[in-house]
């Protein structure tokens, strides 16, 4: 559905709480510009993760898709250069992507995204492990081959990571950092992140947390008993990554979508119909984008968000 951002303008009023700026083009449209997401049916044969899907989140989420009958929320993708093929690195939707796959879904409604700033900002989730202690996570881990840890102040294990000197290092309570390090080039360092990720993965709850200090975690997490810190990652990493076929761990990469479409509902028959084209299914979408402008239902929040229903 190249071009429909282009093609379709606003109504007058999107909403008590939205603002109406002048209406942009995307190219070279200003930073705050009011500018429809480029929702895009795409093969989902194209579409190319750059992280492990969550195994404990994707059959539910596959059940509960198919259950709804609507694709809510679209995964964020940006075009991976591959010369003669249509592909595209998921930013974020991997358990969606992966539950479309496991549907058999041909095709897959997708938001497609500049990967820069501002439209997208790449940031790291940190995991804070509930349901083990700092001595049964460390004996865990010294179980994966590769990796080596050892005691540092947690001063200098954030100038370590900054530095990308470890792959992570672990806080647990009374006690001072622990780095994770691990020989060799990118891809043998990836592959033991994913395995240390993997370990604790079978002894503790993990959590998606912002900070990268124990104290603040537990304010969410009260019965969290460490916290792995990973570094920042850089787009470039991601979309090599994604072109070579490597995986980053699940919930590390946390990108934040200007304009992230939500709520689209698109049904899942139309996704699944194989004797529709792809163009019919764009034509569709399409005229469904111009009935929800003509009925005003289009809405765009600029303050942080908070929804209890995902």
């Amino acid at each position: 559905m190249r071009g429909v951002a282009r093609a379709l303008l606003f109504p007058p009023v999107l909403g008590a709480r939205s603002r109406v700026l002048q209406y942009a083009p995307m190219t070279d449209m200003p930073t705050r510009s009011f500018s429809l997401p480029d929702l895009r049916i795409v093969p989902v044969a194209s579409l190319v993760p750059h992280e492990h899907h969550d195994e404990h989140r994707t059959g539910p989420l596959t059940k509960r898709i198919q259950a709804q009958g609507v694709l809510r929320n679209p995964p964020i993708v940006a075009p991976l250069r591959a010369p003669g093929l249509e592909r595209y690195v998921v930013l974020d939707g991997a358990n969606r992507t992966a539950a479309a796959e496991a549907a058999g879904l041909p095709h897959l409604a997708v938001q497609v995204v500049r990967y820069e700033e501002p439209s997208v900002r790449l940031l790291t989730w940190n995991h804070a492990l509930a349901g083990i202690d700092g001595a049964s996570l460390l004996e865990a881990l010294d179980r994966v081959p590769g990796l080596e840890r050892c005691p540092e102040q947690v001063a200098h294990a954030r100038a370590m990571l900054a530095r990308r000197e470890i792959l992570a290092y672990v806080l647990t309570q009374g006690l001072e950092a622990v780095t994770l390090c691990a020989p060799g080039d990118f891809a043998e360092r990836n592959r033991v992140l994913n395995a240390v990720v993997a370990e604790y993965r079978k002894h503790a709850k993990v959590y998606r947390v912002g900070p990268d200090a124990l104290d603040l975690a537990l304010e969410r997490i009260p019965d969290a008993g460490a916290l792995v810190v990973f570094p920042h990652f850089d787009p470039a990493e991601i979309l090599e990554l994604a072109s070579t076929g490597a995986r980053l761990p699940a919930g590390i990469t946390r990108h934040l979508i200007a304009w992230r479409a939500l709520r689209v509902n698109l049904p899942l028959d139309l996704l699944a119909d194989r004797e529709r084209s792809r163009e019919e299914k764009e034509a569709w979408v399409r005229s469904w984008m111009r009935e929800r402008l003509e009925q005003n239902h289009v809405r765009f929040y600029e303050e942080s968000t908070v929804l209890f229903d995902e």
